[in-house]
């Protein structure tokens, strides 16, 4: 998580949400990404989404077995089927995210019955300073 913070820093040090995201395998790590959308003008960067893609690119294979996603903040729809598409079985993320969070906020699509694949759920792993850093971001936009 503390590289995954790292990586929220920089996203925030490029006007982006503060948002990292780092996928390991053991010790191995295989993929990072802090968010893009505005610098890529594409909605769908999304730190997560980005990990997944260069991961799976990687391997050259799209199921993402035996990892563990560490997210600073609790991802979105968009994101938390992406991790149930590629079978990554372990995610860990730091806040919460009331408007839009989908592993436990809004919904739990991580862990939702009727799906093929669930993952292990870990939330509020330094969750203040990933909160920290995007209350300070968005209270700058304001």
């Amino acid at each position: 998580m503390g590289r995954a913070l790292e990586l929220a820093k920089i996203a925030a040090s490029t006007e982006e949400v503060p948002v990292g995201a780092v996928l390991v395998r053991g010790t191995e790590v295989l993929a990072e990404a802090h968010n893009r959308t505005v610098a890529d003008a594409d909605a769908t960067s999304h730190a997560e989404l980005l990990t997944i893609r260069s991961a799976s690119m990687v391997q050259g294979d799209w199921r993402l077995l035996d990892t563990t996603l560490y997210v600073t903040l609790e991802p979105c729809a968009m994101c938390a089927g992406a991790i149930v598409l590629s079978r990554i079985p372990r995610v860990v993320y730091a806040a919460a995210d009331p408007k839009a969070g989908m592993a436990g906020s809004l919904e739990n699509l991580l862990q939702e019955p009727r799906l093929n694949h669930r993952c292990e759920l870990t939330s509020g792993v330094r969750a203040e300073e990933s909160a920290e850093l995007l209350r300070v971001f968005f209270e700058r936009l304001r």
